[in-house]
């Protein structure tokens, strides 16, 4: 009998708690176990208990939904959580990453007015990286735009594959604001995929964040080129439920999320899937 090649097993599919917002990060957890997510992703923001790993240890350890990912506080309106130092603000992401058994922290590239952290940033990352199991991901992001005009609000870039980051987080909808393809994204950043943030988009120069299949991004072909590219990490589902008018809808919008990645990270009948290439 011919030896069969041992299959990668799928990622784990993650909820982010922004999905849920403008409810609170004890509800995402609720909303991850009834569903049936593998766990979810903190952001850290400013829900007091996104801030408390004590309390988030309760809610994973009540609900039995391990937190998969740390979002460090890295957004215009949590510029003063955990402190107003970045540094200080990444090694708490770290030290929350590590005692609620997370394996990423995801972090984005400084604004531009944080100048000496963006001096520092590329190099520290790195270091950092390298105290720790953890893994940093750096995120892409993306050109801010208002009607013709564009602002580069980010340093060292928003393409974050133009650095030697160790990992990166790859969302999909960023993607489509920067107008990237997301496909060739992840070849370049080649082994140094470490993340997923998962969402649909349909290009606007706002940043969407729709229910995977709402949009026109190759989210099915993403899914399916994942494990054959050697992907290790999460997939997290990180979409705007804002809109939704009750919290059944919300859930609905979380469930077809979640069953349309798990449909596409399915291994194919056949076994042939291309990876990404560079």
């Amino acid at each position: 009998m011919a030896e069969q090649k041992a299959r990668a097993p799928e990622p784990k599919v993650a909820l982010s708690t922004a999905s849920v917002y403008p409810e609170s990060t004890a509800t995402a957890f609720r909303i991850a176990a009834r569903l049936g997510y593998d766990g979810v992703e903190v952001m850290v923001w400013n829900d007091p208990v996104s801030q408390d790993v004590e309390a988030l240890r309760r809610l994973s350890d009540h609900y039995r939904v391990p937190v998969l990912a740390v979002h460090a506080p890295c957004l215009l309106i949590t510029q003063r959580v955990w402190s107003s130092d970045p540094w200080t603000k990444l090694r708490r992401a770290r030290s929350a990453a590590e005692r609620l058994g997370a394996t990423t922290v995801v972090v984005h590239p400084p604004f531009r007015w944080q100048r000496q952290y963006a001096r520092e940033f590329v190099r520290r990352i790195g270091r950092m990286s390298e105290e720790t199991e953890v893994r940093f991901a750096v995120e892409n992001m993306y050109p801010w735009r208002y009607r013709d005009r564009e602002a580069l609000a980010y340093a060292p870039g928003w393409d974050v594959t133009e650095e030697d980051y160790p990992h990166f987080t790859l969302d999909l909808s960023h993607a489509a604001t920067s107008r990237s393809d997301p496909l060739a994204m992840a070849g370049r950043m080649g082994d140094r995929l470490g993340h997923v943030h998962f969402a649909d988009s349909l290009g606007s120069a706002k940043d969407e964040h729709l229910v995977p299949g709402r949009g026109d991004q190759p989210c099915a072909a993403f899914l399916e080129r994942l494990v054959p590219g050697g992907f290790d990490g999460h997939v997290v589902i990180e979409v705007n439920t804002r809109r939704a008018m009750s919290g059944a809808e919300r859930e609905a919008d979380l469930a077809e999320a979640l069953a349309f990645t798990r449909r596409h990270l399915a291994p194919s009948p056949s076994g042939a899937r291309e990876a990404f290439r560079p």
